[in-house]
């Protein structure tokens, strides 16, 4: 054992700064050399050197790397690759205590008897070393060290309530993904750090961890081997682990080894378990925080004076047993194993016959394992290295060249990169080797070039299936309190920091529906943080949008353009509704304000150029009584009042004044509607519905129906009231367009409506009906419509110089008396009506308008709307049927067709017949009379008894006349002068 210069042993636990002496204590001589556990914290120092004193006299020596300046001062190296025999002024080996691991052992053991300093030597390790130490190195001395802060234990810890800046220790891969996995999905993201991951994959994730894009970490015992991170907590995941041959329960001192990682510098650290761990003893809790653990009482040993002459006397100098007691041979080593393998192989045996050629086969023994494939694939490969090199003194560069080329590719999952990586660690540990490769510069770079390329794809996989680089963006930026930068794009998609977070939609932020748990709240966090200026800035380019960018939704929704910022719901004024915005909590109150007035000023305009006949109605002082009211009534009707019940009765009470009052406002009083005709276009239609509903209450809007229809089906849960609101009158499984069906009644009034008629090309035309659907119309309205056949006519052809006109007789030619009555309303669109036959005072009973002009109105069906009363108040069933009785001259039977020509073609129609009165009766008593004393409706026979099929009822010269009211001159009322038909009239009062 070499004795040289000062030995100190220093001592301690974790987080004394055992590391951070050494350094400064080398860098105090000339030379130095110092030896560490890992390649990793071999890196760490070496960068901490080179920028202390430049890279040109600092040299980095492990077994995959290799950079080695000509002046090079300070040595830096793991400790199976330090230097012998340089003669260096400082040695230094850290974490001395691992002479006493199983596999590792014999290495730290030898440093430790054979590796001197010229004028200082240093052991850094823990306080259990401090009795081997003197033991075998007599003239030690020891320099104690204490924590620089406290350790306490937590107990047991739930990882969805793990705190920020927490380590988790597992002791499988399994376990480590898993972990991590659900880290992700309820902290955001955790950084991975295994011992099998290579240096910059290690390094890459440990920067995620330092640099806070996640506060988790997931990890093996790898971390325990003087990695400096910033841990304030540490978690044990489990307490077993598989050493490389069985399961075993981990000792104390590796236990406080892990946990001496949380708490750095003069932070205090905490330790625990969680997950499925069970729970530590309270006396190894106790020993692990106070650091007080069983003395080392073996350190591991091989023979480091081996024999080169045959394969044999090397294993046999190798298996050499201890020169002390307190030295024990360690277990079989890879490189051990591997040299008994080879050594039974003819060829290996053929080859090793000299002391060269042994050293030669020991060389590449201590290739390391680090595919982990199996003992002999291993050795396969150590056996075809070791022909090459003993055969032609290289490794041919087009087999290596094969060897890396199947390696170098980036695709695949995480295990597939993992594995990539072990096998080109081999390659890079052969390429670092002086002498085995002709063009070593070449590939030490080749080989170095695609571990990073392969640790870089690694470390994607991993960030990319571990963390989520959006949230540890937002949670470093918002925990540094800086200002967010975030941006929207046209069609509303929020990036903050350059990640995509949500959506804008109006005044309303919409995370990205992906993020769950502890993502989310951070999204929703640095968003809103990020989009308060955005939100003013859009409340102010939406006050000044103009009108045509904003609109509503037949639902009540206000849409400004494609995005929803707020809804309508009731007020006291049906026309003045209030509007509720749409904006977040966050965007400040004076952004709701500004987007509340936008949208009051919007509507108000909308009610006004939508409604404006209306809204004059209501602001009209020089209406006054009962035209005031009716004015009222019409304004909650929102332009739009079936004619029946109490509005029948108010618009009998009005009289001629107050109905040309209202008329100067475009008030039209239909037969079955009072409604403004300027309401009816489709936009008032579309508002005036959802004013409606509003008002109604209604949890769903209806609809408007499209634009054009004349008729439309009846939807059967349609809530009561609707199909006036829509401008239709219900009429069966129909309803009929208001205005229409106003000329239709228009166009009935001149038929027989008691003696029956049958529909005419017009009526079908305006209805846009089949005679089929025309027919389930009419009922709906209140008629009969019985069905019937005939032969169809056949136009006869023309006699030689006759006119065409002459010779094809119209179809049913109307009596020549025959005198059609005038429409109920004024309007473009009412045909124009001929003069009337006489009528009594009240205008009903004949089929005539009302003196004023306003038709009354027959009953609709059941499941319609009442119908209309008559001036005088009684039903519009029994006031508004045109003059009934009127006979018309049958139609000549055709002449019978030899029975040898063809059958004539038929044709169906209807006749339509009015079916009010039996629903006027009912629950009355007597039966009314007419004029003639005879009940009325008498003349109301079913149609076709005791007639040929087809054939019409037989026409008088005159057409009966049949009155409900009054004896003529007797009560009538005074004649409107406004009413149409006003000339007419007086003529027939005249003429009395």
């Amino acid at each position: 054992m070499a004795s040289e210069g000062r030995i100190v042993a220093v001592l301690g636990p974790t987080n004394t700064g055992k590391t951070h002496y050494a350094i400064e204590r080398m860098l105090g001589h000339r030379t130095g050399v110092i030896g560490l556990p890992l390649r990793l914290l071999a890196r760490e120092v070496y960068d901490r050197i080179v920028a202390a004193r430049g890279p040109s006299v600092v040299a980095l020596l492990t077994g995959e790397e290799r950079i080695v300046p000509p002046r090079a001062q300070y040595w830096v190296c793991t400790v199976e690759a330090m230097p012998e025999g340089m003669g260096a002024d400082f040695v230094a080996i850290d974490e001395v205590q691992l002479c006493a691991d199983p596999d590792r052992g014999h290495v730290f053991t030898d440093r430790l008897l054979r590796m001197r300093g010229q004028h200082e030597t240093l052991f850094m390790g823990a306080d259990t070393m401090r009795g081997p130490i003197r033991a075998l190195v007599p003239e030690a001395q020891f320099l104690g060290r204490d924590r620089m802060s406290e350790l306490a234990f937590t107990g047991q810890r739930k990882i969805s309530r793990m705190r920020p800046r927490s380590a988790i220790v597992a002791f499988s891969v399994e376990s480590v993904y898993a972990i991590a996995e659900l880290i992700r999905r309820q902290k955001g993201g955790a950084a991975v750090v295994m011992g099998a991951l290579s240096p910059r994959t290690r390094n890459a994730q440990v920067e995620l961890y330092q640099n806070g894009d996640v506060d988790y970490l997931v990890a093996t015992d790898a971390i325990g081997m003087g990695l400096n991170l910033d841990i304030d907590h540490v978690a044990f995941a489990g307490l077993r682990k598989f050493d490389g041959r069985k399961m075993r329960q981990l000792a104390p001192n590796e236990l406080g080894q892990i946990a001496g990682r949380a708490g750095r510098g003069m932070a205090n650290g905490t330790f625990g378990t969680t997950g499925e761990s069970p729970p530590i003893d309270e006396d190894v809790a106790e020993a692990i925080a106070n650091h007080r653990f069983a003395p080392v009482s073996r350190l591991q040993w091989r023979n480091a004076r081996l024999s080169f002459g045959t394969p044999e006397a090397l294993i046999a100098s190798l298996e050499e047993a201890p020169p002390a007691p307190l030295l024990t041979r360690g277990r079989e080593a890879d490189d051990l194993r591997a040299l008994r393998m080879l050594a039974e192989e003819p060829e290996v045996r053929a080859r090793a016959t000299d002391g060269r050629a042994v050293r030669l086969l020991w060389d590449v023994c201590r290739i390391p394992d680090f595919r982990g494939i199996s003992h002999a694939e291993h050795a396969e490969m150590l056996e075809t290295i070791f022909t090459h090199l003993h055969d032609r003194g290289r490794v041919p560069e087009d087999w290596i060249a094969k060897q890396v080329a199947r390696i170098d590719r980036t695709e695949g999952d995480i295990d597939t990169l993992s594995r990539r990586l072990s096998f080109i660690r081999t390659w890079t540990y052969v390429a670092q080797r002086p002498g085995w490769i002709e063009a070593e510069s070449h590939w030490r770079d080749a080989t170095r070039a695609v571990e990073d390329r392969l640790s870089d794809a690694l470390h994607a996989k991993l960030t990319q299936r571990f963390v989520d680089r959006r949230t540890s963006v937002l949670q470093r930026r918002l925990k540094q309190k800086e200002a967010l930068l975030a941006e929207v794009s046209d069609n509303g998609e929020v990036r903050v920091e350059g990640e995509f977070v949500g959506r804008l939609e109006g005044f309303r932020f919409r995370r990205d529906t992906q993020a769950a748990g502890q993502e989310a709240r951070t999204i929703e966090s640095a968003a809103l943080q990020a989009l308060a200026p955005h939100f003013h800035l859009r409340a102010d380019r939406f006050y000044n949008a103009p009108d045509t960018e904003i609109d509503f939704t037949e639902q009540g929704g206000l849409m400004w353009g494609e995005q929803a910022v707020g809804k309508l719901t009731a007020s006291d004024d049906p026309l003045k509704p209030r509007v509720e915005v749409f904006v977040d909590d966050e965007a400040g109150p004076d952004v709701a304000e500004k987007v509340r007035r936008r949208l009051g000023h919007f509507m108000d305009r909308k009610v006004a150029a939508l409604f404006e006949p209306l809204l004059a109605l209501r602001r009209d002082e020089a209406l006054t009584g009962r035209a005031k009211g009716f004015a009222f009534r019409l304004v909650e009707g929102f332009g739009v009042l079936p004619r029946g019940g109490e509005v029948a009765e108010e618009v009998r009470a009005l009289d001629q004044e107050a109905r040309g009052a209202l008329r100067k406002h475009g008030v039209r009083f239909g037969q079955f509607t009072v409604f403004l005709p300027a309401l009816l276009k489709p936009a008032p239609t579309r508002l005036r519905l959802v004013l409606w509903s509003l008002a109604q209450g209604l949890d769903t809007f209806p609809e408007a129906p499209p634009p054009g229809l004349v008729t439309v089906p009846m939807e059967p849960g349609a809530p009561k009231g609707y199909a006036a609101m829509a401008g239709y009158r219900a009429a069966g499984a129909r309803a009929i367009r208001i205005d229409m069906l106003e000329r239709l009644a228009d166009m009935l009034r001149a038929e027989d409506t008691r003696g029956g008629f049958e529909a005419t090309p017009d009526m079908l035309s305006i209805t846009g009906m089949t005679l089929e659907q025309f027919a389930e119309l009419m009922q709906g309205l209140g008629y009969r419509a019985e069905r019937g056949e005939r032969a169809k006519a056949r136009p006869a052809a023309p006699e030689a110089g006759a006119p065409a006109s002459e010779a094809t007789p119209a179809a049913d030619p109307a009596p020549a008396d025959a005198a059609p009555t005038a429409g109920a309303e004024e309007g473009p669109e009412v045909a124009p009506a001929a003069p009337q036959p006489p009528q009594d005072a009240a205008g009903e009973g004949t089929g005539a308008p009302a003196p004023d002009g306003d038709a009354p109105s027959a009953p609709a069906a059941e499941g319609t709307h009442p119908a209309p009363a008559t001036e005088d108040g009684e039903s519009g069933a029994e006031a508004w049927p045109a003059p009934a009785g009127a006979e018309t001259e049958a139609k000549p039977e055709t002449d019978a067709q030899p029975e040898s020509e063809a059958q004539p073609e038929t044709e169906v129609f209807y006749t339509f017949t009015w079916a009010g009165r039996a629903r006027g009766q009912q629950g009355r008593g007597k039966p009314r009379k007419g004029a003639e004393g005879a009940p009325r409706g008498d003349a109301r026979k079913p149609k076709g008894k005791g007639r040929p099929k087809g054939a019409k009822p037989p026409r008088e010269d005159k057409a009966k006349t049949f009155s409900a009211g009054p004896e003529r001159g007797k009560g009538r009322d005074r004649i409107d002068p406004d009413n149409p038909f006003a000339a007419a009239l007086m003529g027939l009062k005249d003429k009395e």
